[in-house]
């Protein structure tokens, strides 16, 4: 006997195609060639590009335009910069602009099953179980919630919410700048009220009450809550600004970009400290992405000058050198971030009207997703790591896709969801009757069921079995060695 399910079946093919794309992935080295600089003998660095009008300009020995497949370029390039006659280090173009980042929407679940997987490596399940717990005690709003935002009755009474924050100690000076500056009399207006995108419930925020609980929760619940609030207060905090730099320096036909970032003002950041040190929060972004040209840390110094920077005004180039880097296969699934995923699984369907369909709600509800979840791992079609949180397929996972994949393939995909909800929703409105409906459903079920049954495929899966087989066989092996010491 196997599990299956619209929703259930659908997440263990996520899981399962993300596993098989990892293990298919082969690392492309790349070799990018980056610049050492000086502004007024202030050192810095910029990243070299194959934009127009160099000669590596969509030339067939590039990874990207900003790296070459091979080490031999990367040096040839370096050579024919330091080549004499030394030409001039003249800056083409430079851009200043203030950078505004609002505080992000409020907590729903599934955002926050999202956090607490990455902050405290607790699984879904866990998350909701402590919520549910600060909502019995009156702390915090109804939990089981798909709306980010709260409603314009809410927001008219939200100053009782803040006045109670007053005697949580971690928020006590928050909420009482935030009172004495009425910073809340105009949230109605802003992004994080809005009444059309609530169904049930609005997001979780802190009541302000129960805060004679506090001492009894326990250490995780307790951060929980601290996470929750400062997501709730930063709403009526003013954006960070940031000033951001981008510099375009060229040598000889070549160009080097740099950009730079420095925060302004804080805004609502300085509510976003938290008391305690997050775990490890995601495992290290992937090697390709890290060797993008990231905004680089500004001291006052450098800030200064570069306010004062013009075009055409010339630098000082030191020394050149190579970075290598390598692609990284996809990242694996944690226990929150397919909670995200579920929520969002309009974006793997293509067809426009069915993705409207599920847009908002994704596949399972904000209720049973981590039940969900939790039911996958506890019948061992998932495998958990709680340390890390990172969900992976166990062999009898894999066997259970090809056996859906080669007979009802449509239930591994979001699309078939959204088509049982569009028809759900042509009930309601009318356009088809609740007999259509279920004789479509009837009929779909038992035509699936006769072509199961007339299958013929045992050497198909035998041979899916094999293909998978020997990645399970090392796990014996080590788990084996392991029980041995």
């Amino acid at each position: 006997v196997i599990s299956v399910g619209r929703v259930m079946t659908c997440v263990l093919g996520m899981i399962v195609n993300r596993e098989r794309e990892i293990r298919s992935f082969t690392k492309t080295p790349f070799y990018r060639v980056i610049g050492n600089f000086k502004l007024q003998e202030k050192p810095f660095t910029a990243e070299w590009r194959a934009v127009e009008g160099s000669k590596y300009y969509n030339s067939p020995a590039l990874y990207k335009e900003n790296g070459f497949k091979k080490k031999e370029d990367a040096e040839r390039l370096i050579a024919e910069l330091t080549a004499e006659p030394a030409g001039p280090v003249t800056v083409t173009g430079i851009e200043k602009k203030k950078e505004n980042k609002n505080a992000p929407l409020l907590y729903n679940l599934a955002e926050l099953q999202n956090d607490c997987s990455k902050y405290f490596k607790i699984s879904p399940d866990e998350t909701l179980r402590i919520v549910q717990e600060l909502y019995e005690k009156k702390m915090t709003t109804y939990p089981r919630t798909d709306a980010r935002v709260l409603s314009t009755a809410v927001a008219k009474e939200i100053h009782k919410n803040i006045g109670g924050l007053r005697s949580y100690a971690l928020a006590t000076p928050f909420a009482k700048e935030v009172l004495e500056q009425g910073t809340y009399k105009n949230i109605a207006k802003t992004r994080y009220v809005n009444d059309k995108q609530i169904t049930d419930h609005y997001a979780i925020i802190p009541t302000g009450q129960g805060l004679n609980n506090l001492a009894g929760l326990a250490p995780t619940a307790a951060k929980v809550y601290e996470v929750i609030v400062r997501r709730f207060l930063s709403i009526f905090y003013p954006p960070a600004v940031y000033q951001k730099f981008s510099l375009t320096v060229k040598v000889k036909e070549e160009n080097f970009f740099a950009s730079f970032k420095v925060l302004v003002q804080e805004g609502y950041l300085k509510v976003a400290n938290f008391s305690f040190k997050k775990e490890n929060t995601a495992p290290k972004e992937d090697k390709e992405n890290e060797n993008e040209s990231a905004d680089e840390k500004c001291d006052a110094e450098l800030t200064n000058l570069l306010m004062h920077l013009k075009k055409g005004d010339s630098l000082t180039a030191d020394t050149y050198e190579i970075k290598e880097g390598e692609t990284s296969p996809p990242k694996r699934y944690t226990s929150g971030s397919i909670i995200l995923t579920m929520e969002n699984a309009g974006q793997f369907i293509e067809d426009e009207e069915l993705r409207a369909q599920i847009k908002g709600s994704g596949i399972g509800t904000s209720a049973t997703r981590a039940e969900i979840l939790k039911k996958l791992v506890n019948i061992e079609y998932l495998a958990l790591n709680k340390k890390t949180q990172v969900l992976t397929p166990t062999q009898m996972g894999e066997m259970i896709y090809d056996v859906v994949s080669d007979s009802i393939r449509p239930l591994l995909n979001p699309a078939l969801t959204a088509s049982w909800e569009k028809g759900l929703t042509m009930v309601a409105d009318g356009v088809i009757t609740p007999e259509e409906y279920m004789g479509k459903l009837t009929d779909f079920v038992g035509r699936r069921t006769t072509a199961v049954r007339s299958l013929n495929n045992q050497g198909v899966l035998w041979r899916q079995f094999q293909a998978t087989e020997e990645f399970y066989q090392k796990k014996t092996k080590q788990s084996n060695a392991k029980n041995k010491e």
